[in-house]
């Protein structure tokens, strides 16, 4: 078990009511909503939309509280995630991945942060994760080149944090560079199926300065690294509580395409014929079923990540979670689409564009369901062999003798983990083939981080 560094004196976390205002949060829900249609369109999300999700918090949730921010939780975020992801879950993947670009940016050194938020703690930041470009060393700090893709909500970003290897790193470590947005251009190369709003497009950077308070390590991101001023929300493994954020636009696209194709159903089955309906009831049923297990799964992953400790098998056991709670948003709305197709009366047009959303998200790397399965099961077997092995010993001490042989032959080592690489190509045996999509694109190692 291990316990995450206090924060230092007035760095408490925000109470309650501080946390994404319900009311503000409803009010860019309902932003959201009307500019969803144009947001798809257009490739991009609506002035207004982005306005009223700043306002609401989304980009200050984890900021640190030294500058104005809320050093927020992940439960809070997902709840507000989702409400906007009813109404469009490419704002809400935006929002959420401008709160969590607030807490990857806490790592910076004191004086980076000052950059980025002393003017407000409101500054929206798009980082991509995937290492890519090339840092050439120099006396001062780095020059930057190079392009990285899929950077979600750029047109709107202040600051861009973008991962590279730094040949100065031992091992041909990676860092990870914060640098003004107007220093990069934004190159139109977002062509998804779904979440079109997000306008993940492709940044080019050509031989920017960077300072060396601008840097920071990738790995001490993913681990959760504690450090003087890093507040609890900020020393959370990258996959305690990356996936789970990853979801909860899914999870809000796909309670609205519930509601919409609930509402669609009650008004069509009174002319429809018994067998029909009782089709019709079913459907209903088991798509309800996934979608408020899924969104159950997430609130105990959230707490899990908010908690005061964690272990190694908890960030498993998350990451497990919300390969799976994807699934089941996945199949709830395809269920719900394909069921409005089957009864001769086009279903409503919003479970047809929440479908194509859900299974955008689900085709990203994190959310994999056979990584996700593996690391899970590394986990418990090492869990596991460690305690049969102390039992062991413990059982060996209390015979007589066995502590005086002179090899120690008698006590056995402490099995290995099981090698289950050879299970990382098994299929995911999910009734739902998930399509090829760009987010599928983010191969490198790293690209599991927000």
């Amino acid at each position: 078990m291990i316990q995450s560094q206090s924060s230092p004196a007035g760095h408490r976390r925000a109470g309650g009511a501080a946390l994404l205002p319900p009311a503000a949060v409803a009010s860019a829900a309902r932003s959201a909503a009307v500019h969803s249609g144009t947001a798809e369109r257009e490739r991009r999300l609506h002035d207004e939309t982005v306005g009223l999700l700043t306002r609401a918090g989304f980009a200050r949730h984890f900021v640190p509280r030294a500058w104005g921010g809320s050093e927020g939780t992940f439960g809070a975020l997902l709840d507000a995630a989702s409400a906007v992801g009813a109404g469009c879950a490419s704002a809400a993947w935006c929002g959420a991945l401008w709160a969590a670009h607030g807490r990857f940016a806490a790592y910076l050194p004191p004086d980076g942060q000052r950059d980025l938020w002393a003017a407000s703690p409101d500054t929206r930041i798009t980082a991509v994760m995937a290492p890519s470009g090339e840092a050439t060393p120099t006396p001062d700090g780095w020059l930057l080149s190079g392009s990285w893709a899929y950077a979600s909500g750029v047109a709107f970003a202040d600051w861009l944090l973008l991962t590279s290897t730094d040949p100065a790193e031992l091992g041909g470590g990676c860092r990870v560079f914060a640098l003004p947005r107007e220093q990069a251009e934004i190159v139109d190369t977002w062509r998804a199926d779904g979440m079109r709003g997000t306008g993940s497009h492709t940044v080019v950077v050509d031989s920017v300065a960077i300072p060396r308070h601008r840097s920071f390590l990738l790995a001490d991101l993913t681990a959760g690294t504690p450090a003087p001023g890093r507040a609890r929300c900020h020393t959370v493994p990258a996959q305690l509580g990356g996936g789970l954020l990853f979801c909860a636009p899914a999870l809000g696209a796909a309670r609205h395409a519930l509601e919409a194709w609930s509402r669609w159903a009650a008004r069509h089955a009174p002319a429809l014929p018994e067998a029909e309906v009782l089709r019709l009831h079913r459907v209903l049923a088991l798509s309800a079923d996934e979608i408020e297990a899924a969104q159950l799964l997430l609130r105990d992953a959230a707490q899990r990540a908010d908690a005061e400790t964690w272990a190694e098998r908890d960030v498993a056991r998350n990451r497990r979670i919300a390969a799976s709670v994807i699934g089941l948003l996945a199949r709830g709305v395809e269920r719900l689409h394909r069921a409005g197709a089957r009864s001769g009366a086009a279903g409503p047009d919003v479970v047809e564009r929440c479908r194509r959303d859900v299974r955008t998200v689900a085709s990203h790397r994190m959310l994999r369901r056979e990584q996700a399965a593996v690391d899970y099961a590394r986990s418990v077997f090492s869990e596991l062999s460690e305690v049969s092995a102390l039992s062991e010993i413990s059982a060996l001490s209390d015979i007589p003798g066995v502590s005086d042989m002179p090899d120690g032959s008698a006590v056995p080592a402490v099995p290995a983990a099981p090698d289950l690489s050879e299970l990382a190509g098994v299929p995911d045996v999910s009734e739902l083939p998930v399509p090829v999509s760009p987010l599928a694109a983010l191969e490198a190692p790293h690209a599991e981080i927000i």
